[in-house]
């Protein structure tokens, strides 16, 4: 038996809104956060509220910050933010802002997972809206990566047992 997803597409969900504030304004020395680019960098849709996301973003920041601090202290002395950084560019744009960006929106996305994760789907098969099938742990190790790839750390991981 086949079954029929029909996921919501995203619009301005809160008509309320203006399009200013789908920026989640940041420190003033990391970049601001877009709203609308992440939903479409992560494949959000419309399930996924204005207000739930700002709060998953919210606190995506102050986790990636609060890991960045030490390194933001010394690499960041006497550069007014992160984007004034000496960086390598791609697609005009500084490799640090692209790691960052990955950081917030991968810790957003594994928040938003987690509690989205009673969310059901019509069809047997079909448990799990699209955008689910990446594991919170997944979306954490990318934003791990992307903090690693801005602070000049490896990929790895060792703990201790």
């Amino acid at each position: 038996m086949n079954g029929l997803i029909a996921l919501e597409p995203f619009e301005n969900d809160d008509p309320e809104t203006s399009g200013t504030e789908f920026i989640v304004a940041n420190d003033g020395w990391f970049p601001d956060i877009n709203l609308k680019d992440l939903r479409d960098a992560m494949r959000l849709d419309g399930t996924v509220t204005y207000t739930r996301l700002k709060q998953a973003v919210v606190a995506a920041i102050l986790y990636v910050n609060a890991e960045l601090q030490s390194w933001k202290n010394t690499s960041g002395d006497g550069y007014r933010n992160m984007e004034s950084l000496p960086a390598a560019v791609i697609n005009n744009e500084s490799i640090l802002i692209i790691s960052y960006r990955r950081a917030v929106y991968c810790m957003a996305k594994a928040d938003l997972i987690e509690r989205y994760r009673d969310y059901d789907t019509t069809g047997e098969g079909n448990k799990k809206a699209e955008w689910l099938e990446s594991s919170p742990d997944e979306q954490r190790r990318n934003a791990h990566w992307a903090i690693a790839d801005i602070t000049r750390r490896r990929h790895l991981t060792v703990e201790l047992i």
